[in-house]
């Protein structure tokens, strides 16, 4: 598809995009935004002619974006985004520096559970017009940090360091070291005897060359999506597993905790967020809170952000 020369898309080119891409066709995209289907159709075209190529594969069962179009969509996302932001930053700096606004989070299961509450308690306590928005992701493939790339959330609180790369245009920061214990039925004198109940959710990107050492650990009889269930299933005696610490924060007493040694594996958690909303005043603030309030929060080993 050949480019036109004006470069430029509208915020409505963008924010038609989007619609398309939520809604999956055009023309529930066209009643998300209060306006006809041809409408929707014109302004899809009109920036594929912009850019210079097909953003959505159109058939009977709707439309849905074209790898170009996946990566268009994500960066009117982001554009978006910058547009409520700076309306919001103008109107702190007007106003003697305060800091308002929503704020989009995405977090792993044990991280919103257990990371994230006592520092949005000081978030909204210091910064009442913060309007925290938190989004529970699986850390799977691009995880949390992708639903930033993706322009769905301003930070992610994220794993760092997996076998899955970071999308460009992000930056990271460490938190903190979490390490991996063994978990078991309370009282069970030889747990590593015990069938493996195994968990789904980017274990082994961490513990991999570890695991690989370790000629005790059996093949999975059991798999698990969710730390929790993994957790149920040690407790009512169906096997051991090895589990992130956060995953294990209130364990109940019928789970046993044991400590895999000086040579244990650990993941890094960190936030992610864009290289543009890292300066933006929510996102400073909320850095800020969990820089102080995480490593004290959690007992594990501090990150040096």
């Amino acid at each position: 598809m050949a480019r036109t020369t004006d470069s430029d898309l509208t915020p409505q080119e963008l924010r038609t995009l989007v619609a398309v891409a939520d809604a999956g066709a055009f023309s529930a995209a066209a009643e998300a935004l209060g306006v006809t289907q041809s409408a929707v159709s014109h302004s899809v075209r009109g920036s594929e002619r912009t850019i210079g190529a097909v953003l959505f594969d159109r058939g009977r069962t709707g439309a849905r974006p074209t790898p170009a179009g996946e990566k268009a969509v994500a960066y009117a996302r982001r554009i978006l985004r910058l547009l409520d932001v700076l309306a919001a930053e103008a109107r702190g700096a007007a106003r003697s520096e305060t800091v308002e606004g929503p704020l989009r989070i995405a977090a792993f299961r044990s991280a919103a559970l257990h990371l994230l509450p006592p520092v949005l308690q000081r978030l909204r306590a210091r910064y009442p017009g913060i309007e925290p928005r938190v989004r529970i992701v699986r850390e799977v493939g691009r995880g949390t940090a992708g639903e930033v790339a993706d322009g769905k959330a301003d930070v992610a609180i994220a794993t760092l360091g997996g076998s899955v790369p970071l999308p460009p245009g992000l930056v990271a920061r460490r938190l903190l070291e979490e390490p991996y214990a063994l978990v078991h039925p309370t009282g069970h004198t030889a747990p590593r005897s015990l069938p493996l109940v195994d968990w789904a959710e980017n274990c082994g990107s961490y513990t991999r060359d570890w695991w690989a050492g370790q000629d005790w650990i059996p093949k999975a009889t059991v798999e698990a999506e969710d730390d929790g269930a993994v957790l149920s299933l040690v407790s009512s005696g169906h096997g051991m597993a090895i589990m992130p610490a956060l995953s294990l924060t209130g364990a109940a007493d019928t789970v046993g905790i044991t400590d895999l040694g000086l040579e244990r594996p650990t993941r890094q958690i960190g936030y992610v967020t864009t290289s543009e909303l890292a300066a933006t005043a929510v996102v400073r603030a909320l850095v800020r809170e969990l820089r102080t309030t995480v490593p004290q929060a959690v007992g594990l080993v501090g990150g040096d952000c």
